[in-house]
């Protein structure tokens, strides 16, 4: 349901839950919108930037008591958030609580040497670059407008910036993408050494106008995933990179944490407060998501009201069941303990028997040969 308008007033007396201590902000503004993108994203409306800047820091006050302090994590993703106007973006950035980690979203071609410089300045400590490809021709069938060498460019101009966490994302299972294409991607990939590489395979929604182009080559590549899987765990870990999470992979240095620390809470089942439009929240029992239409959105809150959410409660059988499906993502150990009998005993000891899980102690976690097989063990494993 959507949640009814309240003052500002009326929100400082709600009962408090447990305050958290990783915090997500939406800036859903892109200057193009790809064509097998879902997220919740607004093209150009640069006229638009500054109202929304305030929107977002106005629902940030509105909730602020919702935070510890000081954060863990904060992640500001989008849209892409390096597009947003720079005052717009800095004055944001300025107004963000402390955190360990601040991680930025950035599209290779918004990276400039002042952007760079601006991110730095107010705090930034880790950056999320969108390469997704450098083979040219997938970057067209992906509607991407960034050139192998812009992406090239703009990880010298952030390294010159300081920077010393960056991120780079990949997709594989490309309409046109062959296994040469997908090992090529990763070798340029590695040839710029990122402490952390996120390898996701391509989902194109049904009824989009990207699967309706490309809807007999997906069906192809559908057929090649647990290949080019295979293929992306295989290079990264025999670079030396640690797989800790289904899709992620970082370099393992010394004592020095390079995963991805806000989404690694986040699977670890932690609740985050989200912010900005079409933004998800999960606090104590219950899951909220702001509506996704900018214009109600920046109206409530320049009304000081909250904007209009949906919300969902979860039950205790629902955050077992979320928490087991995430938790076996990683590659640490799940404690049993946590999930409240959502494990059958006769599946698990079955896929144990198969090596598709190992028992570590009191808890669980899948064996290598079980993560490449991921959902399918992990629904197995349910009562």
């Amino acid at each position: 349901m959507t949640e009814p308008r309240r003052s500002a007033s009326t929100l400082g007396r709600e009962p408090k839950p447990e305050r958290v201590r990783h915090l997500y902000l939406h800036l859903p503004f892109c200057v193009h919108r790809c064509g097998y993108c879902d997220f919740v994203t607004a093209v150009g409306r640069v006229d638009e930037h500054a109202g929304y800047a305030d929107a977002l820091l106005a629902e940030l006050t509105l909730e602020r008591h919702r935070l510890a302090e000081p954060l863990e994590t904060i992640f500001v993703g989008g849209g892409t958030p390096t597009f947003t106007a720079p005052d717009a973006l800095g004055r944001i950035l300025a107004s963000l609580p402390k955190a360990s980690e601040v991680t930025v979203e950035a599209n290779p071609e918004t990276v400039i040497v002042a952007l760079a410089s601006l991110l730095r300045g107010h705090g930034v400590t880790r950056i999320s670059l969108g390469a997704q490809s450098f083979r040219p021709h997938l970057l067209s069938t992906l509607e991407r407008r960034a050139s192998p060498d812009v992406v090239r460019r703009a990880m010298h101009i952030l390294r010159d910036a300081g920077f010393d966490n960056i991120s780079l994302d990949l997709i594989y299972g490309i309409p046109g993408q062959s296994a040469s294409d997908l090992d090529a991607d990763l070798a340029d990939a590695l040839a710029l050494e990122p402490e952390h590489l996120s390898c996701y395979e391509l989902e194109a929604k049904p009824g989009t106008r990207f699967t309706h182009a490309h809807e007999d080559e997906l069906r192809r590549q559908a057929e090649a995933m647990e290949d080019y899987f295979e293929r992306v765990v295989e290079t990264l870990t025999g670079a030396g990179y640690r797989w800790y999470e289904t899709a992620n992979f970082c370099r393992r240095d010394g004592d020095r944490e390079l995963r991805a620390r806000h989404n690694l809470e986040i699977w670890r089942g932690a609740d985050y407060l989200g912010l900005g439009v079409g933004a998800v929240s999960t606090l104590g029992g219950e899951r909220r998501r702001n509506l996704p239409s900018v214009a109600r959105y920046v109206a409530a809150l320049g009304a000081g009201e909250a904007p209009p959410r949906e919300h969902e409660r979860l039950d205790e059988r629902t955050r077992a069941v979320e928490r087991l499906m995430l938790g076996l993502r990683l590659d640490e150990s799940f404690a049993l303990g946590d999930v409240n009998g959502a494990v059958d005993p006769a599946a698990l000891e079955r896929l144990v028997g198969g090596e598709l899980v190992e028992r570590v102690g009191s808890g669980i976690r899948l064996t290598p040969r079980g993560r490449l097989l991921g959902g399918a063990v992990t629904a197995e494993l349910l009562a």
